[in-house]
């Protein structure tokens, strides 16, 4: 069977439309696909622009080129690293450290143990641990001895103490207690009264 030149030439051109429309959708994907993929790792707008243009004049070398010098990570892989690297630095500034030695402590001890540099006091009321600057105690909300509580009226100053407080006040407790006078002389008799007026 013979194929004439027309039929020939008919098919050659289908095959050459064919291709041709493959090798214009092929260059249309790339060209979306680097702008896409541009868009995901630079913020520069430049960026973007110079490597699509690459990609839409050179074709398959151009995009050889972008593959070459694209970013290598994502712009969200780069936050995750970032986020990553900085919990770790959070970790590591958590380590609780000796003000006076440097060496490491728990967050249960009162003195450090090497060079008994006091690290905590305990709360008067509840008697947790809190940090030596609080003036507050952040697990009861008492605050420290001595300080002045914030946001307080002027009638909650002026107002007396209860009955209680005055009483623990007043009493003295038996080794505070005063020492007992002794009893004075009776000087009822004559012969006192005159040793007295010598």
């Amino acid at each position: 069977m013979s194929l004439d030149p027309t039929s020939m030439s008919n098919i050659f051109l289908i095959l050459t439309a064919w291709s041709g429309a493959f090798l214009a959708a092929l260059w249309l994907s790339l060209i979306i696909w680097t702008f896409r993929d541009i868009r995901l790792r630079a913020r520069d707008p430049l960026a973007r622009i110079l490597a699509v243009l690459v990609v839409a004049i050179l074709f398959i070398p151009g995009l050889l080129v972008y593959l070459i010098l694209r970013p290598p990570r994502t712009l969200e892989e780069d936050y995750q690293h970032t986020l990553e690297e900085e919990a770790l630095l959070q970790s590591i500034e958590d380590i609780a450290l000796c003000p006076g030695c440097g060496r490491r402590v728990k967050d249960q001890w009162m003195v450090c143990p090497n060079c008994h540099t006091r690290l905590k006091k305990p709360c008067h009321h509840c008697g947790k641990l809190m940090d030596l600057p609080w003036n507050l105690c952040p697990h009861c909300g008492t605050p420290a001895p001595g300080m002045r509580r914030e946001g307080m009226t002027l009638d909650e100053a002026l107002r007396p103490l209860p009955v209680e407080e005055i009483e623990e006040e007043i009493t003295p407790s038996m080794d505070e207690a005063e020492p007992e006078e002794e009893p004075l002389p009776d000087y009822s008799t004559e012969a006192d009264a005159d040793s007295l007026a010598e």
